[in-house]
């Protein structure tokens, strides 16, 4: 299961000074806290975590919490006796008892109970548990690694996560850069998940990503991270010819000109306004335009998920068209202010 390691991949110094926390905080017996938008990678981090401990050796077993529910969840993580509840023929051994000596990876747990988070507490404070239905008290030795996309801080202040929990899980707390903050990393990822893909295809040879492909790469504000840039790339690869470079990123395959449109939300209004709102007189009518262009430009940057060449054909433009308004306007960054060839 090694494997894992070698599949985190990148240079950028973001990324880099999280691996170092990772192994300065690996070989302790302590539970560590992963923190990180979808797709950041924190079940590979969690591996990590695991394989440079001293419980290498040991099982490293996985549970996503949301995945299950709420009434198995607690039957999944600490097993139940033979006849706990109906259909319950024999005794069922959980993720704790199964990770004994090892590592137990709790992912998406800001979605468990307030009986799960507390029989969680026990776990981590004494090593002890029951089985569902059953009277015998069980110890176990485990280290936890829990992971979520939430702000469990904010919802312990809000009453829906304990306090405590928190307290004992983030003894180290690691917090994930996305992908948009890893800008060197983009095109390196990039062309390793194209060369697999080729692979997987049966191809010779990636023949790379043409200049046009590689700026809007690194334009792209990337929502979904690591996963959704694996998912685009993947999809460019098998839709260029072998032995073409890629020019074109479809970054979501839904876009359609035949796609079929669903209804706003009431009170909801996704389309890009026709006309700017009645201003009293007298205005500034120079800083009234120019804050109007901007609302448009922001909300076609919004619409096309951050894709400028979608936004300028939202807005009827072409790409140089729309880069020299970003520009005008300062809204974008030095690092995307190349323009096409």
């Amino acid at each position: 299961m090694r494997p894992d390691i070698e599949r985190l991949l990148g240079e950028s110094p973001a990324f880099l000074r999280t691996l170092e926390h990772v192994s300065l905080v690996a070989p302790l017996e302590k539970p560590v806290l992963i923190v990180g938008e979808r797709g950041t990678g924190k079940e590979l981090i969690a591996s990590r975590l695991h394989f440079l401990s001293n419980r290498w050796e040991s099982q490293f077993i996985k549970m996503n919490c949301a995945a299950i529910s709420e009434s198995l969840l607690e039957t999944e993580l600490f097993g139940h006796d033979a006849g706990a509840f109906t259909g319950a023929t024999k005794t069922h051994h959980g993720r704790f008892e199964r990770a004994h000596g090892g590592t137990l990876f709790l992912d998406e747990l800001a979605t468990t109970s307030m009986l799960v988070q507390e029989k969680l507490l026990r776990v981590i404070e004494y090593g002890e548990f029951e089985r569902v239905g059953g009277s015998k008290t069980l110890t176990c030795d485990v280290r936890i690694i829990a992971a979520t996309n939430e702000d469990l801080p904010a919802l312990a202040a809000k009453g829906e996560f304990r306090a405590d929990l928190l307290d004992r899980l983030a003894f180290d707390v690691l917090t994930l850069p996305p992908l948009r903050e890893r800008e060197e990393d983009i095109l390196l990822l990039a062309n390793h998940f194209a060369v697999s893909m080729a692979t997987e295809l049966g191809r010779e040879l990636f023949a790379g990503f043409n200049h046009a492909a590689q700026r809007e790469l690194l334009a792209y504000a990337w929502p979904g991270n690591v996963r959704e840039l694996k998912n685009v790339v993947e999809r460019c690869v098998y839709r260029t010819d072998p032995d073409s470079e890629v020019e074109e990123v479809v970054f979501d395959p839904f876009s359609s000109p035949y796609r079929p449109e669903g209804k706003a939300p009431a009170g909801e209004d996704n389309a890009l306004p026709v006309q700017p709102n009645a201003a009293a007189l007298p205005i500034e009518l120079k800083q009234h335009i120019a804050d109007y262009e901007i609302s448009l430009l922001e909300k076609a940057m919004q619409e096309a998920k951050h894709n400028q060449r979608k936004a300028a054909d939202l807005l009827g433009l072409t790409y140089h068209q729309f880069r020299g308004y970003l520009k005008k306007y300062n809204l974008v960054g030095s690092s995307s202010d190349s323009e096409d060839d």
